[in-house]
């Protein structure tokens, strides 16, 4: 019984250790925490990189775009609709607006 327990113990921790490393790859920001990384310099205006990501596809609409911090770096997510009919899924460096994905989303 006591052998059980501690390799439940041990199974349940290992467990609890790879549930919170998953959770912490990427955490969406609110509004107010972008804000004040834009006023700190921290990142660019997301107008400038929606603009960037508008420019890659002429006609394309905005759909979404949220801030994330991924792995310690900020990243801007961005979906656009084509003129095709095609949703684009774009992550973009929030720093300095390289585009790290593209691809078209499901």
């Amino acid at each position: 019984m006591m052998r059980a327990c501690a390799r439940f113990g041990a199974w349940g921790a290992a467990l609890l250790a790879a549930f919170c490393l998953l959770s912490a790859d990427a955490r969406d920001l609110d509004q107010d925490q972008a804000l004040r990384l834009r006023q700190e310099g921290v990142i660019l205006p997301l107008e400038q990189l929606v603009r960037s990501a508008l420019d890659r596809y002429p006609g394309a609409s905005l759909l979404e775009a949220e801030l994330e911090e991924e792995h310690g770096a900020y990243v801007y997510e961005v979906e656009l609709l084509t003129t095709g009919g095609v949703v684009r899924e774009l992550e973009l460096d929030a720093r300095d607006g390289r585009i790290l994905k593209d691809e078209e989303d499901d």
